[in-house]
């Protein structure tokens, strides 16, 4: 990585003032675009759905024109965990989509153009996303609408753009089948118009918003989360006397508990011994599960269901559609517990195996219940750590951060996790089980770089750490 690179994330990050756009100012903009954009979400019956269908064959639910996505079944047979064998509906969507931030330096300071979007599965309707959120079929205007803006400065080659963050990064592993976006990060030379509904914002306000609940989208927590800053020569190189511990543990190189080689040995055994086989089988054949007018859900009422909505919102490339939508049983709960080990926070990553995972292990945060009840006795298995969460002060642990993040509204509907990341003290044994490994900050950007090493939700938690 460029050195310059990472002291413009760096300079960007540690940056709250902005003579454009003041945070107390961008509350206000996001309320007006809200308020001054026309949208209704209507849950519907299937049959009311217009270009998408049950195949009369296998029972997916699938779009017209073949594209898009389509919500099939899978059968999972693994020795990991305590349940053996299930089969489930699954999002089936092979393309791969991009999630792209313009960025530009002004005075000095990178700032990234972002978008106040309306999704229909959007709690508080609108959230920021990135400049350009696209599945292929969007871009290729399969729906017969507008083009997305600004998609000329992904699609070709430019002398007025620089890459700054280029990389692979998969969804819910739960609810697609090795679903993967691109998340790019460019830098624009030229001058670029500032379109309705866009913003320029420093990285340390867009940081600062993700203390807010259900207010930065999910691409865009997952684009920033990659984003690289160098180590502690890269704080002096930029002049920052900057010594807090959150960024002290994603620049410091030489006091992690155990070294990157270690970690991938970890990573590499737990992949070599669990057996995951995934079939995907027609959505008529999957077990326990029910259809009926109105949603696809399971039969004791949890996990999810498939419902369908009419969307109507006035400023997006097509104004009215209707599509199905994952509806989540209850809210969940994602944690990352953090301890001081060699004077420097470590956070306890979980080995995590998903249905819908490309390469069968991701990392995980220390706690990730999405889909079941995480309170005791209401689970088909014990949540490591969960009391932690859940009763903090008893277990004399400090919540750094808590906060409600919403799940991607345009496949999710009104799905929101409690996001937490929590310091225990000296008495947190530094030995954990097996499928558990403290990483330093550092470390974990090591891996985010690579394709299919941490999970969706551990990105999520992650883009939620501030450092002023």
């Amino acid at each position: 990585m460029n050195n310059k690179i990472e002291h413009s994330f760096l300079k960007s990050a540690l940056t709250l003032d902005n003579p454009f756009l003041s945070t107390e100012d961008f509350m206000t903009w996001l309320e007006e675009k809200k308020a001054n954009v026309n949208h209704k979400i209507t849950p519907i019956k299937f049959s009311e759905m217009s270009n998408w269908g049950f195949n009369a064959e296998t029972g997916n639910l699938e779009h017209d024109s073949g594209k898009f996505f389509s919500i099939e079944g899978i059968s999972v047979k693994t020795n990991w965990g305590t349940v053996a064998e299930w089969s489930q509906p699954i999002i089936n969507q092979p393309e791969i989509g991009f999630l792209g931030i313009i960025t530009k330096k002004i005075d000095g300071v990178l700032y990234f153009l972002m978008q106040a979007k309306i999704e229909p599965g959007n709690i508080n309707a609108v959230q920021l996303s990135p400049t350009l959120q696209a599945t292929k079929s969007n871009y290729t205007q399969v729906h017969k609408g507008n083009p997305p803006l600004y998609l000329e400065y992904f699609l070709e080659e430019r002398e007025d753009v620089t890459i700054l963050l280029d990389q692979l990064q998969s969804e819910q592993g739960a609810r697609f089948l090795k679903k993967r976006n691109r998340n790019i990060i460019i830098e624009v030379d030229s001058d670029i118009e500032v379109k309705e509904d866009f913003c320029w914002l420093t990285l340390g306000q867009i940081k600062q918003l993700l203390t807010y609940d259900n207010v930065i989208n999910m691409d865009t927590r997952t684009v920033i989360s990659g984003i690289p800053f160098g180590n502690l020569e890269t704080l002096k190189e930029i002049g920052s006397t900057n010594q807090s511990a959150m960024l002290l543990s994603e620049l410091d190189e030489n006091n992690a508990l155990n070294s990157i080689e270690t970690i991938i040995s970890w990573i590499t055994k737990h992949k070599a011994f669990v057996e995951l086989d995934v079939k995907q089988i027609p959505l008529n054949s999957i077990s326990d599960w029910t259809k009926d007018d109105l949603a696809i859900y399971h039969k004791d009422k949890k996990y999810f269901s498939v419902i369908a909505v009419r969307a109507e919102i006035g400023n997006r490339e097509v104004h009215s559609w209707t599509q199905p939508l994952v509806k989540s049983a209850q809210e969940g709960m994602i944690a990352f517990i953090i301890k001081k080990i060699n004077g420097v926070y470590h956070f306890l990553v979980q080995a995590k195996l998903e249905s819908g995972n490309f390469d069968i292990i991701e990392l995980a945060p220390t706690v990730q219940c999405l889909t079941g009840n995480y309170r005791k006795g209401k689970n088909e298995y014990e949540v490591a750590f969960i009391d932690y969460v859940l009763n903090p002060e008893a277990n004399n642990a400090t919540v750094k951060h808590s906060s409600f993040q919403s799940e991607e509204g345009g496949r999710f509907f009104e799905e929101q996790n409690k996001n937490i990341i929590i310091e225990v003290g000296d008495d947190f044994d530094v030995n954990v089980p097996d499928k558990y490994m403290w990483m330093t900050l550092h470390q974990i950007k090591t891996f985010i770089k690579f394709n299919n090493y941490l999970n969706i939700q551990s990105r999520s938690l992650l883009s939620t750490i501030k450092f002023v």
